[in-house]
């Protein structure tokens, strides 16, 4: 299939006139609902690294332009409203405090994997209050996602265990022997569980999970905003049954 399907002239102008107010919404409601918002949460620690979250965050932040449903994007910290200092040195205030059972998708970023003294990933695993936040927000019309070493929050938090998945190429044998399935894909969607590798899948990754909840024509229109193609191959185990 061609993926330059022509969009709508209203298409581009939306892209044009995007601002960065109009790209994150209104705060997410309290219920979802049939045809109600796709609430999206960023998960945010410090040493979080910041192609990881602002990547998908831009993608479902502007999503909503491209698809006739609304789009509630926003970071969350399990410490509540903070500053968070990611690995490269930015700091970016977090107004929301942790609400999975108001979000429809988490997506998990990774960081501060390679160096295990240094704030990010291991420092979460080791805190352990995050992997333990995961694993009990899981309930049914929740899709838990990860990207790159955030993955290993997942393990860690036991969801990825005997599950088909993927991370960052450095951190998949780590992954493997805590019990994931790997796939060799850029992202992989197994329902309620979807992960990607890393750093720049995170694209891949926003990408695939607007195509998924929001339509095709979301997507592309993605993409022709963003100048990007998505890349790499998509396991999904809805293909196989």
């Amino acid at each position: 299939m061609n993926r330059r399907t022509l969009l709508h002239a209203t298409t581009a102008l939306g892209a044009a006139t995007l601002t960065a107010g109009a790209a994150t919404r209104a705060a997410a409601s309290d219920g979802p609902g049939p045809g109600g918002p796709l609430r999206v949460h960023v998960v945010m620690f410090d040493g979080v690294e910041e192609l990881d979250f602002a990547a998908p965050y831009e993608v479902f932040s502007a999503s909503g332009h491209f698809a006739d449903r609304e789009v509630e994007t926003r970071y969350v910290t399990l410490d509540g409203p903070r500053a968070v200092r990611a690995a490269y040195g930015t700091r970016l205030r977090v107004d929301h405090g942790w609400a999975p059972e108001r979000a429809d998708l988490l997506v998990v970023p990774g960081g501060g994997y390679r160096r295990r003294e240094d704030p990010g990933v291991w420092a979460e695993i080791r805190r352990g209050a995050l992997p333990r936040a995961l694993a009990a927000a899981t309930r049914p019309g929740l899709t838990v996602a990860a990207l790159c070493t955030g993955v290993m929050l997942l393990a860690a938090a036991g969801l990825t265990s005997g599950r088909p998945c993927t991370t960052h190429h450095r951190a998949r044998a780590d992954l493997e022997r805590q019990g994931g399935v790997l796939k060799n894909a850029r992202v992989v969607d197994d329902g309620d569980l979807v992960t990607a590798g890393g750093v720049t899948s995170g694209l891949d990754l926003a990408l695939w999970l607007a195509r998924r909840e929001l339509g095709a024509d979301a997507a592309v229109g993605l993409e022709e905003m963003l100048e990007y193609e998505a890349r790499g191959t998509v396991w999904s185990a809805r293909s196989t049954r």
